[in-house]
């Protein structure tokens, strides 16, 4: 059996994501036999639609084994935080027109989504560790889908920290006033993104704005999760799955 893997991202017309993604996809491979190819795909600000992209990595993966009785899998990994409509809906889709192409040469499996890995919370507790606050604000996108905040607020609350939303309520300079009006002057944010881009500058803006209207008050921004061993490792284990 020859099995490929796919590591999927929204995309971004910032280039710090895609380096990113590859340099995440090479530490993926590293945990994998030499006959295995680990590739990335974007479901958005691609030139081809996300069904075409698998088409192409799964002929690029298995080649001249697709003409063979080999049975050739292909494991696509969601890397999107929120169960979300492209999490639920657009993903599944794009995988289904995939394998209607595909045919029977290659079983194509949809794996769980990086959010629901149990062990991801250890690596935002690991960053939260590493800054002194009083408070932490947990920032997400947000979705559109009803009921995705769920997971958000459940991971802000294991963590001791408050949610809050970049593309929804409640937004960061909510969360901010209500924990000043608590009498917190020390408040960090973790921004729950998977690497720094477009967003993660915009909200660096927004708290250095937020730090002209709160004076008192002591900001600290945290990385996103970004490219790490630790992180890989997630992956890998849920290409197991």
């Amino acid at each position: 059996m020859s099995s490929a893997y796919l590591l999927l991202s929204h995309g971004s017309r910032d280039r710090r994501p895609e380096i990113a993604m590859q340099q995440l996809a090479s530490l993926v491979c590293q945990k994998l036999s030499s006959e295995h190819l680990v590739g990335i795909a974007a479901l958005e600000m691609s030139p081809q639609p996300l069904h075409e992209q698998i088409q192409q990595f799964a002929k690029s993966a298995f080649g001249d084994s697709l003409l063979s009785q080999n049975e050739n899998r292909l494991k696509i990994v969601p890397l999107f935080l929120l169960p979300g409509v492209h999490v639920m809906t657009d993903i599944p889709a794009e995988v289904a027109l995939a394998q209607q192409a595909a045919g029977q040469d290659i079983i194509i499996e949809l794996q769980p989504y990086l959010g629901s890995h149990p062990n991801l919370e250890k690596l935002l507790a690991k960053q939260i560790a590493a800054i002194k606050a009083e408070a932490w604000i947990l920032l997400a996108h947000g979705s559109r889908r009803p009921g995705s905040q769920k997971t958000v607020e459940a991971m802000a609350a294991s963590l001791g920290a408050v949610a809050a939303y970049w593309a929804g309520p409640p937004s960061l300079e909510s969360r901010v006033k209500e924990l000043v009006d608590a009498g917190y002057r020390e408040i960090a944010i973790l921004p729950y993104f998977l690497f720094a881009g477009g967003i993660t500058d915009a909200i660096a803006t927004s708290i250095e704005e937020l730090k002209l209207q709160f004076s008192a008050v002591n900001f600290q921004l945290a990385e996103p999760l970004g490219v790490s061993a630790e992180l890989a490792e997630l992956i890998w284990d849920l290409t197991q799955k």
